[in-house]
């Protein structure tokens, strides 16, 4: 049998089969499985895409998020048999292909350390000339951060030192920042759709 999700919504629960290489759940019509009555989820709320080791869900930045097994996702997550997708108050359960539990996969990169909010500005803050449209070869400086955040340069400096031990970043020297940078792009603490709205 095909991977399927099992739906279930105010109590009640239907079986959509994964025919095709994608599938949308959203409030909108135009969407795969419509969630019409549910006011948390937003219009195209989240997508579980066909990939070539199986099976993935990505939050379409919805307002309220999307969880998978408790924990909101900030980037693609590829789906286990068993797998529990919340999205509003619709819980999605994913049930894979017959043996399509590869113990044999590539392991997925090390998920992003929790941060506080002001720890995510200040990583969004690095990419700056990123987001203006100039080629990222250095994060903003410290200078630049704290100025862009109307916040001191030693609290700048605090965040970094918490950010840099919380992604492992050892060392020293200015090339932290830039190694900062890519490691929380690589472990989806922030994404290329966020650095461009900064």
């Amino acid at each position: 049998m095909a991977a399927y999700v099992e739906v279930t919504e105010w109590g009640e629960s239907r079986l959509v089969v994964l025919e095709g290489s994608r599938l949308t759940i959203g409030r909108s019509s135009g969407n795969d499985v419509t969630v019409a009555a549910d006011a948390e989820v937003s219009r195209f709320h989240a997508l579980l895409e066909r990939v070539a080791s199986g099976w993935m869900v990505r939050d379409l930045s919805s307002k309220n998020g999307t969880f998978v097994n408790g924990e909101r996702i900030s980037a693609d997550r590829p789906l286990r048999n068993g797998d529990e997708i919340q999205i509003g108050r619709v819980r999605v359960v994913f049930r894979g292909e017959p043996g399509s539990d590869d113990t044999g996969l590539t392991q997925a990169p090390e998920r992003a350390p929790d941060l506080t909010r002001r720890e995510r500005d200040v990583l969004l803050a690095l990419f700056t000339k990123a987001a203006r449209g100039e080629l990222f070869n250095e994060p903003a400086s410290t200078r630049d951060i704290a100025h862009g955040l109307s916040i001191s340069e030693a609290a700048v400096k605090q965040h970094l030192l918490h950010l840099y031990d919380k992604f492992g970043i050892h060392g020293e020297g200015e090339r932290r920042r830039f190694r900062l940078a890519n490691e929380a792009l690589r472990r989806g603490a922030v994404s290329l759709a966020e650095i461009r709205q900064t």
